[in-house]
């Protein structure tokens, strides 16, 4: 963790002992538009703004689920009355970082019938001879729901940087064209909730040996995993470069030190709570007497 958030985490103004207000998580997390980003100053196996150990982080994030819910449910029913505001949680990380882990503990809590998710793989035939940003606006949520993407157009400027795929002044353009149709998707109510998984190089090699020694794991695992291992540095640079760029007012990134399974899910759970809550929808009135219903079950017709 950088030396700033450690100050943010203790709640205290530096210089006094003047307890202060818990800072919020997106604030702790945040990459803010501007900053120059250094991975290897973030900790993976840090646990900022969270719960003391993992006994109490599983209790606070099943504590979550409740409210999660019923903030879901007042964004889809807000939908019904013409609200056009969704959320989308982008999940984006090394392999083994835990995006399918995510999507199991935190999309749990909600009710599936308001969310849509999208793992992302290889970009298809049809998709490939698209703009790389159509196959994402074919997947986005609709309003009222919560959209998840497993892996996400971010792919198009880390896969394709790392291995080359695309002219390095095309590339140097997606940025661009990222921030703006992000820009777009907020203009027309969009929350984004981008969260960069962020697990260590150590880490990662015990959950692929996991996987490996494990039989039942095997489908898991696929050996070109190694390969992109062996990318490590020129990965990490890819993600700093689109943290930096594009990580922007209308939609920041935010870097979750993965290591800790049980910290990476109240952290998103956190982020998803923290979101919808500033989003605060809330139920549309109904368009009919309520008084006159009631009255007409009650004397039993």
């Amino acid at each position: 963790m950088a030396k700033d958030d450690a100050k943010k985490q203790r709640g205290r103004t530096a210089g006094t002992d003047e307890p202060q207000q818990p800072v919020a998580l997106s604030e702790l997390l945040r990459i803010a538009p501007g900053d120059r980003v250094d991975l290897s100053r973030h900790d993976p196996s840090a646990t900022p703004g969270g719960p003391p150990d993992k006994a109490a982080g599983l209790a606070a994030t099943a504590l979550m689920g409740p409210r999660l819910a019923d903030l879901q449910e007042r964004l889809y029913a807000a939908a019904t009355a013409g609200d056009r505001r969704r959320l989308l949680l982008v999940l984006q990380g090394m392999d083994t970082s835990g995006k399918g882990g995510t999507l199991n503990h935190v999309v749990g809590l909600f009710n599936p019938v308001g969310c849509r998710i999208k793992a992302f793989k290889a970009p298809t035939p049809e998709e490939r001879g698209q703009p790389f940003l159509w196959r994402i606006s074919r997947a986005l949520p609709h309003p009222g729901e919560i959209g998840i993407f497993d892996r996400s157009h971010y792919e198009d400027v880390l896969i394709a940087r790392v291995r080359e795929l695309v002219p390095r002044e095309r590339l140097t353009r997606r940025y661009g064209q990222i921030n703006r149709f992000e820009n777009e998707l907020a203009e027309d109510g969009v929350t984004l909730v981008k969260a960069f998984l962020h697990i260590g190089f150590d880490e990662q090699r015990r959950r692929l040996l996991k996987r490996i020694d494990n039989p039942a794991k095997h489908w898991k695992f696929n050996p070109g995993d190694l390969e992109e291992r062996a990318l490590w540095p020129a990965y990490q640079e890819a993600y700093e470069i689109a943290l930096e760029r594009c990580s922007t007012q209308a939609a920041p990134w935010f870097v979750v030190p993965a290591d800790r399974k049980w910290y990476r899910n109240w952290a998103v759970s956190r982020l998803l709570l923290e979101h919808l809550e500033a989003m605060d929808p809330r139920f549309p009135a109904g368009g009919f007497d309520a008084a006159k219903c009631r009255e007409w079950l009650l004397a039993g017709t």
